[in-house]
């Protein structure tokens, strides 16, 4: 990257694609902004740039690379590797961490070697942050990699229903679903997820639950 681009990118802020941090704060919380990165649609973490969009720089460009080596390898499964160059601007400078979004989602952040897998938390970028996936939303990431099992689906009397009734209010929940048709909530999420897999229903995320759209046809 060209400090041309650099500055251009510092501009615009931060964005779904795009996370200042002042300093390196933890390798956990780091690694949760890269996993989520990765896990959405890729992404840059800049380290030395406020939030503000105010540049400090870093103290020791070596130590700060090799701690997000370091949460890389340790606290993400499965590992990401991603590109990492430092930029001067204003005399400081910036690490510039490049992550691609990922073929292999979900990755997820690990505490400790004792974690069981359930424990582990899979973030995603929404917005400006990086929030808990929800079980649905882990699904579906399992669903785009490129092993995953294909997808079979039939429409029947409940889906046709989600449709009608997601025409209407242009969005469902998992709740909403299940009463609407009077199943389970745990049997609504699963429709949910294989109608997103299918192409059929988009999935959003906001700051306390998802939400389900119908997909729209040109």
């Amino acid at each position: 990257m060209r400090r041309s681009e650099l500055k251009e990118l510092i501009a615009e802020g931060e964005s779904t694609t795009l996370e200042f941090k002042r300093k390196f704060t933890s390798p956990e919380k780091i690694a949760k902004e890269i996993a989520a990165f990765a896990n959405t649609k890729g992404g840059y973490l800049l380290l030395g740039v406020d939030d503000d969009k105010k540049i400090y720089g870093v103290k020791s460009e070596k130590e700060e690379i090799a701690q997000v080596e370091h949460a890389c390898s340790f606290f993400i499964i499965p590992p990401i590797e991603p590109q990492i160059e430092i930029i001067e601007i204003e005399y400081k400078d910036i690490v510039v961490i490049q992550i691609d979004e990922s073929e292999y989602k979900p990755h997820r952040i690990i505490s400790s070697p004792e974690e069981k897998l359930h424990e582990q938390k899979v973030f995603i970028r929404q917005g400006e942050e990086s929030v808990t996936a929800s079980r649905e939303m882990v699904r579906i990431l399992q669903s785009r990699n490129p092993d995953a099992k294909p997808l079979s689906l039939s429409i029947g009397e409940n889906e046709r229903r989600l449709f009608a009734y997601m025409d209407a209010k242009k969005r469902a929940t998992v709740k909403e679903f299940a009463a609407l048709v009077n199943i389970s909530e745990r049997r609504a999420a699963r429709l949910l997820v294989r109608l997103v897999r299918a192409g059929v229903v988009n999935i959003h995320t906001d700051s306390t639950h998802d939400y389900y759209t119908l997909v729209e046809r040109v």
